[in-house]
């Protein structure tokens, strides 16, 4: 008889606990990132009150008769299926679409979250709501990161600067009228830089000759170069590039037809200094930057990390993770890589709790406990059936 009473407790504890979970996935339906929790149930173990017998040369085996002693909390797992994603418009809301966990650091403490719902603290971090600064790699003066380094804080401070770069080519597209007559002369100026990022300008000149266009280049430095193109039916045949004063002068795209005067200093591959003024984060996890001087490369990559049991991570509040015994050790990468799923720049993952099923939970749970209690109660009339047996 108090076996049953005991049993009932230890249901009334099981589906309190199935309660409080369930009860928290709800508190949490509109947390970004969160990961609801399951409860899965198992009984303890059972009183033999007979053993089994094998069978024998005239009778029968028997079966073992047992009587449970109530249920346990198995475990509370949590879920990671991928939440809905919300559109914020906010440059530094990242949403990892896949596995993967964004790294912060926290007064030396690594943690792992799903919650992207960043922004930039006084020093220039991208930091989360908890102070917890984003990891990742800081990009070269030349926009290349290495992501087999050191992780690090990531800085997008408005003071972060672009060095100067001193223009090597310059470009040159277009058509140069075949019909013109000899001696007809066309200019092009195009802007160039020297390494400290003083602008300067490079005069192009173009003139019929009988076979040809002849064509002489001048820097606002003193420099000059000359060259000649030649043309069949319109293409190509000869020159294609000039050099002054260690420039390049690419004109390898340029057509000699009839009837268009197009010829044109598409572009060069110098700069003057810049500094930052916005950024946009890539499917990659590039955080590329915006410069004022007219420049867009990568100031650095958000690390991610993968586990090889995800369910097993601890949960330590402000949405993020600790890795346990039995998560494995954190995998570090990039987003685009295997595993470890791609970056959303502008949105956020929001929680996978599904609230029609956490309401059907709500309903077991409550008719679970309303059963066991029942259990109890049965059991103590009938505990005063056998005291009052003595009246």
């Amino acid at each position: 008889m108090l076996r049953s009473l005991y049993s009932g407790i230890s249901g009334l504890r099981a589906h309190q606990t199935m309660l409080d979970v369930t009860g928290n996935n709800i508190a949490n339906v509109n947390t970004t990132g969160f990961k609801g929790s399951t409860t899965q149930f198992q009984d303890t173990l059972s009183q033999m009150t007979q053993g089994a017998t094998g069978p024998q040369a005239a009778t029968g085996g028997t079966n073992p008769a047992q009587v449970g002693l109530g249920v346990r909390i198995a475990s509370v797992t949590t879920n990671f299926t991928q939440g809905s994603a919300q559109s914020t418009g906010k440059a530094t809301d990242m949403m990892i679409s896949g596995d993967g966990f964004f790294v912060t650091n926290r007064g030396g403490q690594t943690n792992y979250t799903r919650a992207g719902a960043f922004g930039l603290d006084a020093n220039g971090h991208l930091v989360g709501p908890d102070g917890g600064v984003l990891q990742g790699w800081s990009a070269d003066a030349t926009g290349q990161v290495n992501t087999g380094g050191q992780m690090g804080d990531l800085l997008l401070s408005p003071t972060t600067m672009i060095p100067a770069r001193a223009t090597t080519t310059v470009d040159v597209a277009g058509n140069l009228p075949s019909d013109a007559a000899t001696g007809t002369t066309l200019k092009r100026d195009i802007q160039v830089f020297d390494a400290a990022g003083n602008a300067r300008s490079l005069a192009l000149s173009f003139t019929r000759t009988a076979g040809g266009w002849n064509v002489a280049a001048a820097d606002a430095s003193g420099a000059t170069g000359a060259g000649a193109l030649t043309f069949a039916n319109g293409q190509q045949t000869g020159g294609g590039s000039v050099t002054v004063g260690g420039i390049a002068v690419d004109l390898s795209t340029v057509t000699g037809y009839a009837g268009s005067s197009t010829v044109v200093a598409k572009g060069q591959d110098g700069y003057k200094a810049g500094s930052l003024e916005a950024f946009s984060v890539g499917t990659d996890g590039s955080l590329v930057g915006s410069f004022s001087n007219g420049v867009r490369q990568a100031v650095g990559r958000v690390a991610l990390a993968q586990f090889t049991n995800p369910s097993g991570l601890e949960k330590v509040g402000g949405s993020s993770f600790a890795p346990t015994a039995n998560s494995g050790n954190p995998q570090v990468g990039a987003a685009g890589d295997a595993g470890f799923g791609t970056l959303l720049g502008g949105a956020l993952e929001m929680s996978n709790v599904d609230l029609s099923q956490e309401f059907t939970n709500l309903i077991v749970a409550q008719r679970g406990f309303q059963a066991n209690a029942r259990i109890i109660t049965t059991s103590d009339q009938v505990l005063q059936e056998l005291v009052d047996l003595k009246r």
